[in-house]
């Protein structure tokens, strides 16, 4: 559930942050802003605009990249490794059953008795 609440939050951040860094003027911007180019009639004045705007997208910056060290640490708790050596006493069990292999070779029948004596036509050597 936290999982799915923090991808929430790092989407909404992720626009927020987006929104603020396109309302930000470019560097050039300021030169025509300090001749009186009409930037005393905006929401913040002339100059105040920019440094609302940084902080503001530094703290989303800031929130971002701790929301995804959150989710990497989260995704790495859920899929935690066990140990192969944990379960000892599952495999020994399960290695004495002989798998059955469905192939096409023959089978091999180790109760039959074996065969002592050869049917060739060479002469016995002693």
């Amino acid at each position: 559930m936290l999982f799915q609440i923090a991808i929430v939050v790092l989407l909404l951040v992720a626009v927020a942050m987006i929104a603020l860094i396109l309302l930000q003027q470019g560097k050039g911007a300021g030169m025509g802003a300090s001749f009186g180019a009409g930037a005393s009639n905006t929401v913040f004045g002339s100059v105040g605009s920019g440094n609302f705007l940084t902080r503001s997208t530094w703290f989303l910056i800031f929130v971002f990249f701790g929301i995804c060290l959150l989710l990497g640490y989260l995704q790495k708790s859920q899929h935690e490794q066990v140990s192969n050596f944990s379960n000892i006493e599952e495999t020994s069990e399960q290695a004495s059953e002989a798998p059955v292999v469905n192939t096409d070779a023959p089978v091999v029948n180790t109760d039959a008795p074996a065969v002592t004596e050869s049917k060739t036509d060479a002469p016995a050597t002693k």
